[in-house]
């Protein structure tokens, strides 16, 4: 039987060449071990990780709770289907809906099978001539048909036409043009409360409470795509929780599960029932394992008080990113909510990215000149110091005059 064997990352790379679907873009690394927010190569090059797991790893690599958590789980039931009850799934919902605004829970996969449940719930809720969705420049709902359409962003549409119908796009942040998209065939609204893959954009003040009206006013479903900002990265549990603004709908992954894989919609009661039997399911949606990693993720962060962890570590990266601001040319505009941190460029980011991996730092460039940084909510202050010190040598070299490349 074949196993992993301690291969060297040129022979994994070698491994993938031949076997692997070349649809992503990797780094020539084969990691092989996580703790915190430190990764290790194939090498035993240690790298600090600012971007651990693309989101997904909010709570840091292998954190001991989760990691009991599935140890204990794959050892007494794996999977069972959901024509069945298990007492994890229906915990997990409780304290969801216990943290958010007492909704109730479907289970599924991943953000963008969540995002394709709330396509369908808003269509099966809403009289059946409504059937538009409202969505936003720059924004990502994700990869499947149905949230690619949503997902108002050309790059992402080309070759796959004619998409599914029935998305307008607004741009973001312009309450009055979505008040113009407004008709009698428009079911819901569909945002990200901060757009993650659009750059860490944060809507201008009243936005989403202009939403809110919006929506009551014409009788339509508000959705909040919290698959990137929710389950505790912006010091709250939810973004929604920082402008007080409410939705009818909620879509939750990444983080949900603390690396696992798990997604969620949360719902109004009221609204929970137009998802009705037979015409939505995932089939390993809130299985055992992620149901019982999705506990431990809630506890993890209450006991070690993490949700205030990411005010104090946040300030860091606020202070230290808005005095390189001052003195860098290079930087346009620094965007941080908690644990979502935007850096705006006059450059491109590829470079930097490239430039962080050989100084051992691990961060993300998304629209061409925006680093993204989705650090681990238990970051230290000074692993914080750490990354601020290198961040500004990589973007004060990049800045005119710099000796960067």
């Amino acid at each position: 039987m074949a196993t992993t064997s301690g291969m060297s990352s040129a022979e994994t790379i070698d491994l993938f060449r031949r076997y692997v679907v070349p649809n992503y873009t990797r780094f020539p690394i084969n990691l092989v071990r996580g703790e915190g927010s430190y990764v290790w190569d194939a090498e035993g090059t240690r790298y600090l990780d600012l971007f651990p797991g693309w989101g997904c790893n909010l709570l840091g690599h292998c954190p001991a709770p989760i990691v009991r958590a599935v140890q204990e789980q794959v050892a007494t039931l794996i999977h069972v289907p959901n024509t069945w009850y298990t007492e994890a799934q229906g915990q997990w919902a409780r304290l969801l809906s216990e943290r958010s605004f007492g909704g109730q829970a479907f289970f599924c996969n991943s953000g963008t099978e969540a995002n394709e449940a709330a396509i369908k719930l808003a269509r099966l809720h809403t009289p059946k001539e409504r059937y538009k969705i409202i969505t936003f420049s720059g924004g990502f709902h994700g990869r499947t048909l149905g949230a690619t359409a949503a997902t108002a962003q050309p790059k992402y549409h080309e070759g796959l036409g004619p998409l599914m119908a029935g998305f307008v796009y607004a741009p973001y942040g312009d309450l009055e043009a979505v008040t113009k998209l407004v008709d009698g065939e428009t079911a819901a609204i569909l945002v990200e409360p901060i757009q993650g893959e659009g750059g860490i954009r944060i809507p201008p003040d009243g936005f989403l409470a202009g939403l809110r009206e919006l929506a009551d006013e014409h009788g339509l479903l508000l959705m909040f795509d919290e698959v990137q900002s929710g389950c505790g990265r912006t010091g709250n549990w939810f973004a929604y929780q920082d402008v007080n603004v409410v939705p009818d709908v909620m879509t939750l992954a990444k983080s949900l599960c603390g690396g696992i894989a798990g997604g969620a919609l949360l719902t109004k009661p009221e609204i929970a029932p137009s998802l009705r039997p037979g015409m939505h399911a995932a089939t390993f949606g809130g299985n055992p394992i992620a149901a019982r990693v999705g506990i431990a993720t809630i506890e993890m962060i209450e006991q070690e008080n993490l949700l205030e962890n990411v005010a104090t570590i946040s300030g860091v990266f606020r202070q230290r990113l808005n005095e390189l601001a001052e003195s860098c040319e290079t930087i346009v505009e620094v965007r941080i909510r908690g644990m979502m941190i935007g850096i705006e460029l006059t450059v491109p980011g590829a470079p930097l990215v490239q430039a962080a991996i050989d100084r051992k730092l691990l961060i993300n460039c998304t629209q061409g000149t925006v680093i993204r940084l989705l650090p681990a909510m238990n970051l230290t202050v000074e692993q914080a110091h750490e990354a601020c010190d290198l961040l500004g040598e990589l973007l004060t070299q990049a800045a005119p005059g710099g000796n960067g490349n």
